[in-house]
């Protein structure tokens, strides 16, 4: 059996390391995209949420008026 130098071990350590980190790396830019898929999304979706709420805030507005128009009519 060969006997390994420390100089070799601890290259093969460091080789070991660099390549881990260059995953690490790679997987935290695609986690950074999706989070900014999904702020986007996210966005979209408030968006619509707003503007649902905006229409029955108005929808709202006119069942009062007609509410009022009706009592005035009945008397």
């Amino acid at each position: 059996m060969e006997q390994r130098s420390p100089f070799d071990i601890l290259s093969e350590r460091i080789d070991t390391l660099l390549k881990r980190m260059q995953d690490l790396e790679r997987q935290n830019e695609e986690l950074k995209k999706e989070l900014l898929t999904c702020r986007a999304a996210a966005q979209g979706r408030d968006d619509e949420v707003q503007k649902l709420k905006d229409e029955l805030a108005m929808r709202d507005l006119e069942i009062e008026e007609i509410v009022k128009k009706i009592e005035a009519y009945l008397g």
